[in-house]
């Protein structure tokens, strides 16, 4: 919901940054690795208990994430691509760290794990609809072009709220169980609405 404007916002700092990372041994695909290495030590530590390292852990893993692409940019502008294959570790790094941040977070929180439970099976599905519809799109040439590597459904439930989430219940996870239900309610309406403007959009 918030993705497209925070998008606008953050673009040129991003960019800035990106340009300041345009070296020679800085590679996209090296920031993807490194904020799902630092996503997963984030998870590991939330899972032990360990709160400050996880928020840490976290933020630098989702800024090393909002790089990745400024600098794929920037290389493509010089014909230093790729087909696709930075975009696909780039998505199937984050669904990596998202997941596992949801499974640190609920055995670290020491509350029921239903709800986390919950919020996995609500990313699912969320996940299968945009993906699908990125894919199915791309073959009946409906994509939708914002920059990104997929075509993006808009949601209520994207990147930006999706991040807020979990940082804020490595900031209280005592709160944790209660911010899952309420999360994983949100992420299900975002879904049926992807699955309803993706059958829409592909009729």
């Amino acid at each position: 919901m918030f993705d497209a404007p925070l998008r606008r916002a953050l673009e040129r700092p991003l960019e800035r940054a990106a340009t300041a990372l345009d070296i020679g041994w800085i590679t996209p695909d090296r920031l993807t690795a490194a904020g799902l290495v630092l996503g997963l030590g984030s998870a590991a530590a939330a899972a032990t208990g360990w709160w400050t390292a996880s928020i840490v852990l976290w933020l630098a893993s989702r800024l090393a994430d909002g790089l990745d692409g400024p600098l794929a940019r920037r290389r493509r502008a010089r014909d230093v691509g790729d087909a696709g294959a930075g975009g696909f570790f780039d998505i199937t790094a984050d669904f990596t760290v998202y997941g596992a941040t949801v499974v640190g977070v609920g055995i670290g929180s020491d509350g029921p794990l239903w709800p986390f439970l919950l919020v996995l099976l609500a990313y699912y599905v969320n996940g299968t609809a945009f993906l699908a519809f990125s894919s199915i799109a791309e073959r009946a040439g409906r994509t939708r072009d914002d920059g990104r590597s997929l075509s993006f459904l808009g949601g209520i439930a994207e990147g930006a709220e999706t991040i807020a989430v979990h940082t804020l219940w490595l900031v209280a996870p005592f709160w944790a169980p209660q911010i899952a239900v309420v999360w994983a309610a949100v992420v299900g309406l975002g879904a049926a609405q992807r699955i309803v403007a993706g059958h829409r959009a592909l009729r």
